[in-house]
């Protein structure tokens, strides 16, 4: 296989891993939401409701930056140093977004 082709199979390979995590987020994060929002409905257990539905949203907001790791383990992975660090950049600036938003910056 040419260098060209082993990049677009290590290319696929990377959009069908970062497909799976893109998935396994929105279908976890719509079960919780589902669950709690049936409990909210029917009055029963607003304390796990409530959970439930602050971990369907934090789910669903954590699976973008999901991605962006998964994409850093695979560029290491690949021994692709230019793309990880940049993509390590993005993920120092998500977490410190996240970081401000917490504490209220």
């Amino acid at each position: 296989m040419t260098r060209g082709g082993e990049r677009k199979s290590l290319d696929r390979q990377l959009e069908r891993g970062i497909g799976r995590v893109l998935r396994a987020g929105v279908a976890a994060s719509s079960l919780c939401l589902a669950a709690g929002l049936v409990l909210s409905v029917l009055g029963g257990a607003p304390l796990m409701a409530g959970r439930l539905l602050t971990a369907g949203l934090v789910i669903l907001l954590a699976t973008p930056p999901s991605r962006v790791v998964l994409s850093v383990v695979e560029y290491l992975r690949e021994r692709d140093w230019l793309f990880a660090a940049i993509t390590l950049v993005v993920v120092a600036e998500l977490a410190a977004s996240a970081l401000a938003a917490i504490r209220g910056l």
